[in-house]
């Protein structure tokens, strides 16, 4: 069963329908996510959301790559990069 679970990330509310099971670990990356966010921004207020997003979505590929994690040394990161860009479309849709 989905429940609403509302996240912030760069001062900016989402709100998304999770299960029960997922709830923590969606809260835990969103903080993550804000928290690398917030330090690439660095004291420039100005950089773009969008632009802020695909660093830091670059910098946790480039991480995972480098940790010998899942695809270290090739497809399989593409893969949970393309499966994590689904989820956060779906969530993204589901937040408009």
């Amino acid at each position: 069963m989905s429940e609403p679970v509302s996240v912030h990330i760069l001062d900016r509310e989402y709100t998304f329908g999770t299960s029960d099971a997922e709830r923590a670990g969606l809260v835990a990356a969103a903080r993550l996510l804000d928290a690398r966010m917030r330090e690439l921004r660095g004291g420039d207020k100005l950089v773009a959301p969008d632009r802020l997003a695909v660093l830091a979505a670059l910098n946790f590929a480039h991480d995972l790559q480098a940790s010998g994690g899942p695809g270290a040394r090739g497809d399989g990161a593409f893969t949970l990069l393309d499966e994590a860009n689904r989820k956060l479309d779906a969530l993204l849709a589901q937040a408009d």
